[in-house]
């Protein structure tokens, strides 16, 4: 039986492979990777050439069953363009059958965009939100950030050149003029980290070129809010703790109970998280 290895890879600089990442890619029988041609340049770096098959997030469900049957006669290394898989990025489902089919899965834990981001920012990664992507549609973004106006956590948020400029208007008319950080091409050569605020950062990237990781300083605690009464949470922990019974998913459950209580939906996804954690 083979084992399913997910593998990091560099977010840039091909040095910060690690040398446990380079053996295993030597080893296996297969790779999955997300972008052949991306994952070619890195083996032709380690003078390497192990078989490849392309596993990304158009042809994931067509290749899940001969990756799984692959796994049945030697090793198979699952890996995305750069950082973790799974991460904002294809892979989750394959390990999540490859583990129920009963196959080792071993990570090889490698350089992560968020983490990267969040060290340079100069901001505490005490507890933060990672967001991926927000939402191409305008409205469907801004809601999003609608959501966020009063989570005290650093956001780490991860964006494309060609949307850039409208995001970080967003931030600004929805979450005001935060301090943040904008972290671009991240270990390569142009890479760039830009501190201060949104506006400021919109007017320095009037022309964004590369990839970028925005870190944004959460809202401050409001000195008049008291949190919800304690009858209110008790309740609240009632009803979640029925709705998990009953199967409702959290984004459902966390949604629903919000609206009745008017609690915020980061405070009744923390409780639901913290009922969990209880349940287990």
């Amino acid at each position: 039986m083979g084992k399913l290895y997910v593998v990091g890879t560099p977010i840039g600089n091909l040095e910060d492979l690690t040398p446990r990442a380079a053996r295993v890619l030597g080893e296996v029988s297969l790779i999955a990777a997300e972008d052949t041609r991306v994952t070619r340049r890195l083996l032709s770096h380690l003078g390497l050439h192990t078989p490849m098959v392309s596993f990304n997030e158009h042809n994931q469900h067509q290749r899940l069953p001969a990756l799984l049957e692959a796994l049945g006669s030697g090793g198979v290394a699952l890996v995305t363009d750069a950082g973790m898989p799974g991460v904002s990025d294809p892979g989750a489902e394959l390990v999540s059958q490859a583990a129920a089919a009963g196959f080792p899965v071993e990570a090889v834990p490698g350089v992560s965009a968020v983490t990267t981001a969040m060290a340079m920012s100069g901001m505490s990664g005490d507890e933060f939100l990672f967001l991926g992507f927000l939402p191409r549609k305008a409205r469907e973004r801004r809601a999003r950030l609608q959501e966020l106006t009063r989570s005290t956590h650093t956001l780490v948020i991860f964006e494309a050149p060609h949307r850039l400029q409208v995001t970080l208007k967003d931030i600004l008319a929805v979450l005001g003029d935060r301090e943040m950080s904008v972290c671009r091409e991240l270990t390569k050569f142009y890479e760039e980290v830009f501190r201060g605020n949104a506006s400021e950062a919109l007017t320095h990237f009037r022309e964004p070129r590369g990839e970028f990781v925005l870190v944004l300083r959460g809202a401050a605690p409001s000195p008049t809010d008291d949190g919800p009464a304690p009858d209110q949470l008790e309740d609240a922990a009632g009803w979640l703790a029925s709705l998990r019974q009953e199967g409702v998913r959290a984004k459902d459950a966390v949604a629903q109970v919000s609206e009745a209580t008017g609690m915020t939906k980061n405070r009744v996804y923390q409780m639901w998280v913290e009922s969990g954690r209880t349940a287990g």
